[in-house]
């Protein structure tokens, strides 16, 4: 099968495991796992922050950001369709107890919708604390959050008392792209996460950075949350490797997601918005009558690609390192013959 679901089906290389079985192990409820150790310090310094927090999802790096930066009653500012807002069971509602706010469209927004949407000022409503911004969008296509936009929003919300976050997932996708560096795309908020278990290529875990008295307080959430891990450092030793060795190779999934669009483009019953397609996802609009997305998919499958529908007409290509240009190459054919069958 040729799988284009999602980057996080991704399998450890045997160098991965080769690491993971060579690591050296402590307890990190004591601070005493020297492999989580080096990554937390590592990725402190990827992403120019004081100090860094292994959580094991990318979900409970967002949901522990809101814990530490917010109180129960508050509102928090998220692009349209955020991973926080549509993919992690209304968590921040749920267990945080915060209020969501969607500013802007397409995922990304500036300072003036920020401004626009921001509440506080009488005791009726849910005062801003905090604004998230997600950086690549995943709903919005892996888009990437403009750096001018990220700098402004931060600069300024200083200015209001608000915190940041940036849900970092895919900021190595962002980096690549942009030719900007992981420091550089993350200095501006007060704290940022990634995941390992993307396009990394790691099984497992995400980091979430920040100021050191952010951290203590993210690493309490944690525990809470039941979070908090023992001999870990099996799997910190595979988020270490990918850190060295799977960071530059993001630019194939790049390159082969828009030769994947490139190919689909000319496909008549699908839409394909080039523009978009700028780091590892391809959106894909069926627009042939009489199919949906969810049998096109079936169809898709019975034919050796996996691809998820989201929704009635759109599915997503996500491009990762178990998928070569071969295998672009011959899955697009198959898109075409799917939809005549």
């Amino acid at each position: 099968m040729i799988d284009l679901r999602s980057d996080t089906v991704t399998l450890p290389t045997p160098g991965m495991r080769e690491a993971m079985a060579r690591a050296e192990v402590g307890d990190d409820v004591y601070g005493e796992d020297p492999s989580i150790n080096r990554l937390q310090e590592r990725s402190a310094e990827l992403m120019g922050k004081a100090a860094a927090l292994y959580v094991p999802s990318g979900s409970m790096a967002n949901l522990v950001a809101v814990l530490a930066h917010t109180r129960q009653g508050d509102s928090v500012i998220l692009g349209e369709d955020a991973h926080s807002w549509l993919y992690e069971s209304g968590a921040i509602s749920a267990l945080a107890g915060v209020l969501p706010i969607i500013a802007g469209e397409g995922g990304t927004f500036t300072w003036e919708d920020v401004e626009k949407n921001a509440k506080g000022g009488n005791i009726h409503m849910a005062p801003t604390t905090l604004v998230m911004m997600e950086n690549t969008h995943n709903s919005g296509g892996g888009i990437i959050f403009a750096q001018e936009d990220v700098k402004e929003i931060c600069e300024k919300s200083r200015g209001w008392g608000f915190k940041t976050h940036i849900d970092g997932a895919r900021i190595f996708n962002a980096a690549m792209a942009t030719g900007r560096s992981a420091t550089e795309l993350s200095e501006p908020p007060v704290s940022i996460s990634f995941c390992l278990s993307k396009g990394l290529g790691a099984p497992v875990g995400s980091v979430l950075c920040g100021p050191g008295e952010f951290i203590d307080r993210a690493r309490r959430m944690r525990k809470m949350l039941g979070g908090a891990m023992r001999q870990a450092g099996v799997l910190a030793a595979a988020g270490l490797y990918a850190l060295d060795n799977n960071i530059e190779r993001l630019r194939e999934d790049h390159d082969n997601a828009r030769l994947l669009a490139q190919e689909l483009v000319e496909v008549k019953g699908l839409k394909i918005d080039l523009e978009k397609v700028q780091t590892n996802m391809v959106f894909v609009e069926v627009i042939k009558d009489g199919l949906n997305a969810v049998e096109y998919s079936a169809r898709l499958k019975s034919r050796g690609v996996l691809i998820n529908a989201l929704g009635k007409t759109r599915l997503r290509a996500v491009t990762h390192l178990g998928i070569t240009r071969d295998d672009i190459l011959k899955a697009s054919p198959i898109f075409s013959e799917a939809l005549n069958s």
